[in-house]
């Protein structure tokens, strides 16, 4: 692990005292760095740091009963009062519409409780070094999601039977296969897959390819969904 050149000031919020511990004994492994102040739920945190300046707050998303809330609301809060301190969260939750807005609304990385005790290390790292970071259980719920939202977005554009036409097409039918399997003409196909690839601006099969891959069009049809 880094050994920091200065102190580096921690206040970790959780409800759940064994992973306050847990941290506490990953801390203690590295030079320079301090929990300065441990909070059960907002009302401690918030205490604390108008008590004692901290460089990064690591903390739970979900904390029920404190004064100023938790989650979205306790981030904004921290982002608004405290701008020195970067945010760690740390959730179990696989919301990743939740995640997203926690991003958006200030925090600076969201940690999986179910990953590596050992990444809360990495996050620190990276949000001293002013960037943000999703860990690896966030960064997949993240991205599956994001496909997920690609092909809605691909299912409103295109007809059912365009939809049809071009995922059979990415997984390496041709124009007559297809007509042969779907019993229509080789013509009609055709003017179905020129429809879809027209919507979606895509001009070559090399494009086609691509999109319904990087858009996880072909997963989607082949899991059926």
């Amino acid at each position: 692990m880094i050994a920091f050149t200065q102190r580096i000031r921690l206040a970790v919020a959780d409800d759940h005292p064994l992973v306050v511990l847990a941290i506490e004994r990953l801390i203690a492994n590295v030079q320079n760095i301090e929990i300065v102040c441990r909070a059960q739920d907002s009302t401690g945190l918030v205490e604390a740091l108008e008590k004692q300046e901290c460089d990064v707050v690591i903390m739970d998303f979900y904390m029920p009963g404190g004064e100023y809330g938790d989650g979205i609301d306790l981030i904004k809060y921290i982002v608004e009062h405290h701008p020195e301190s970067a945010i760690v969260v740390l959730s179990m939750t696989r919301d990743a519409d939740l995640i997203a807005r926690a991003l958006d609304a200030g925090a600076n990385a969201v940690v999986s409780k179910q990953d590596r005790l050992e990444l809360i290390y990495v996050a620190i790292v990276t949000v001293l070094a002013h960037e943000d970071y999703p860990g690896p259980s966030v960064r997949i719920l993240l991205a599956d999601a994001n496909s997920a939202n690609r092909v809605d977005l691909i299912r409103q554009k295109l007809t059912r039977r365009e939809l049809d036409v071009i995922a059979r097409y990415a997984r390496g039918g041709n124009v007559t296969e297809i007509a042969r399997e779907l019993g229509r003409s080789v013509k009609t196909i055709s003017a179905q897959k020129c429809a879809a690839m027209r919507k979606l601006d895509l001009s070559t099969d090399a494009e086609l390819y691509r999109f319904a891959f990087d858009s996880g069009l072909v997963q989607a049809q082949m899991l059926g969904a």
